[in-house]
């Protein structure tokens, strides 16, 4: 764990996939349910291989969606059918396109769920007083509903890309996180996943940003040696926050 920190905090906001909610599993196990039947002919590895390239979306489509190039549902399906050519498969048509897009829609929020250290660590941020929120690259209702699939219904504060029409890192989202908390912005912990989106961003909007590294995959890398870097919810208890109030 780095210690990049410049006070003792009096808030906490957070991003919410591969943050709070394992976004990665549960769309892995979306691809598979949904897709079973017409893939029945693939090995593990293949379904490894298959959902591992539509959540990395080397593409950048959803990187597009939030410069307003592609919609939500237009970055799933292109994201889907990169996956399909890449595994030698027929690109979906209009109909199918449809369809598949559906089944994704009804099952994908079967499957959200909150990392295991999730709930501790809001435990411990109520025993201490510190209230908490999360800022999301995506808009709030949708966010609103996989929180509340996830069991985090008592994630209250939640900003969106549509609260301020801008995504991570502007600052202008963070600074709306921070603003609904009541917080200093030098004072209030950013964590997420993404060292340059959450833990950079967060730093150049005056928050005190933290890159959560649930992969380990900064150990000794040059390039983020300047982050805070925790690789646990867990770690950020026993490093940044301040004891139980009496």
């Amino acid at each position: 764990m780095s210690e990049v920190r410049s006070s003792r905090p009096m808030g906490v906001l957070f991003d919410i996939d591969e943050t709070l909610v394992d976004l990665r599993t549960a769309m892995g196990n979306t691809l598979r349910e949904i897709s079973a039947a017409d893939l029945a002919h693939f090995t593990e590895e293949d379904w490894a291989a298959y959902q591992h390239l539509y959540a990395a979306d080397p593409q950048g489509y959803y990187d597009k969606y939030l410069t307003g190039e592609l919609s939500f549902t237009r970055q799933r399906l292109l994201r889907v059918a990169h996956a399909q050519q890449a595994h030698g498969l027929p690109v979906f048509d209009d109909d199918a396109e449809a369809a598949w897009n559906d089944a994704y829609d009804r099952e994908l929020p079967r499957h959200f769920k909150a990392y295991d250290d999730v709930v501790p660590v809001l435990d411990e941020l109520d025993a201490r007083g510190i209230p908490y929120g999360a800022v999301s690259n995506n808009v709030h209702d949708y966010q609103r509903a996989k929180l509340d699939a996830a069991g985090l219904e008592r994630i209250k504060v939640l900003v969106g890309i549509d609260a301020v029409d801008a995504a991570k890192p502007d600052p202008a989202i963070f600074l709306e996180g921070v603003r609904l908390l009541g917080t200093d912005p030098a004072r209030t912990l950013y964590v997420g996943d993404n060292p340059e989106v959450d833990a950079r961003g967060a730093c150049s909007a005056g928050l005190q940003g933290i890159w959560l590294d649930r992969t380990g995959i900064g150990e000794g890398a040059a390039a983020t040696k300047t982050l805070a870097r925790i690789g646990s919810l867990n770690e950020l208890v026993e490093g940044f926050l301040p004891p139980v109030l009496a």
